[in-house]
């Protein structure tokens, strides 16, 4: 229970392993993966093989228990290489999160051993056209047909979804019910009826996979149904409760990565006869991104410590979330400012950890959104 600003000798370990793994295995081929855009299928098998395709798992699948404080270690250490490869499996942990909230021994046995032993992908299939924002809104429909249930909708943006073998899919079995009549189903990819729309061409984080998922009478059995019917919002707000200090932990490894590369640019750039780091301006950015990447990086520690110990979390994930993506956008536009037109050069990485960045204010809750669940959760108070 006790709250401890050192690390374990056991997650010490680990980030020396993983720092190790993204200067051999991520840093060489970044570019590469971002320029061509293809799904890095080689460099995440050699993770799967580390043991970090699912994250979340239970110790009896993955051989190992990683809190949530150990999770965010790790998608600091690998987004601190690149955000769009990590995301190959740390989408995994978003998309397995309902499954360890609500999910049956039969149900976790079917995902977590494809998860964990077979190197499987998974999806979480909630955003939609309609209904991004506002989880409520979705219009994706379930109806009872005998022991099934029958799937019809589209969702969009769905990171893994051309190459997910596993969705979690919220969908409502009453439209004018609202939160009320929701509910999570887990859905094998190969089922008859789902079909892959467009692939999105994105600004940043280009190696990760971006799709439509489309359910066209999409049977799925009852034995499938995570919880009951009726508790699929509630199980999508306990997700977002533990998936968002770990996206507060991918900007703060991608503020890291960017910090680090402009500090020790900085130190060996000569103008006007000396480095550039020997000038109060540059010294002053290089502080002010290090004091806000520490303070990101605390508010993730407080949340997933609290989250940890089964402690009321939404606004401390929310504080994590939002606050750690504004200064990762801002650390990353600091970094292109400290290289100067190299900066805005494809042939350095800080261009691309700009563009990566952006994305951390979009996805899984806005920047605006994190603000009126913060601002409601203290007006409450």
């Amino acid at each position: 229970m006790a709250l401890s600003f050192v690390y374990t000798e056991e997650q010490l370990a680990l980030q020396t392993m993983l720092r190790k793994f993204v200067e051999n295995e991520i840093i060489p081929v970044r570019a590469h993966y971002d320029e061509s855009e293809e799904f890095p299928f080689p460099v995440l098998q050699k993770m799967q093989e580390l043991g970090l395709n699912c994250l979340v798992a239970p110790e009896k699948y993955n051989g190992v228990y990683y809190d949530s404080v150990t999770q965010c270690i790790i998608a600091e250490e690998l987004c601190r290489g690149c955000t769009g490869i990590a995301l190959g499996v740390l989408t995994n942990c978003l998309a397995s999160e309902p499954v360890v909230i609500a999910g049956n021994e039969e149900q976790q046995d079917w995902w977590f051993t494809r998860a964990c032993h077979e190197g499987k992908f998974q999806s979480f299939c909630v955003t939609e056209p309609g209904a991004g924002s506002n989880v409520a809104g979705i219009t994706t429909t379930a109806k009872k047909d005998g022991d099934y249930y029958v799937l019809n909708g589209t969702k969009c943006f769905i990171t893994n979804g051309g190459v997910a073998s596993q969705f979690t899919v919220l969908a409502t079995l009453d439209r004018s019910m609202g939160p009320a009549a929701m509910a999570f189903f887990i859905v094998d990819s190969d089922l008859e009826g789902i079909s892959i729309g467009k692939k999105e061409l994105k600004m940043g984080i280009k190696a990760s996979n971006t799709v439509e998922v489309i359910f066209d009478n999409v049977r799925v059995h009852k034995k499938w149904l995570l919880g009951h019917e009726g508790t699929g919002f509630k199980i999508a707000m306990k997700t977002f409760d533990a998936s968002r200090p770990l996206v507060g932990a991918i900007a703060v490894g991608l503020a890291q990565g960017a910090y680090e590369y402009a500090r020790d640019y900085a130190r060996q750039r000569i103008a006007f006869g000396k480095p550039i780091a020997s000038y109060q301006a540059i010294q002053f950015m290089l502080a002010d991104m290090l004091m806000k990447i520490e303070a990101a990086r605390l508010l993730v520690q407080k949340s997933c410590w609290l989250f940890d110990n089964n402690m009321p979390s939404t606004q401390a994930a929310s504080l994590a979330k939002c606050f750690g993506a504004d200064i990762c956008m801002e650390v990353t536009t600091n970094a292109v400012q400290i290289l100067g037109g190299y900066g805005y050069s494809r042939e350095y990485p800080v261009e691309k950890m700009m563009r990566d960045a952006k994305i951390l204010q979009i996805f899984e809750g806005t920047a605006q959104i994190q603000r009126m669940v913060i601002a409601g959760n203290l007006l409450r108070e």
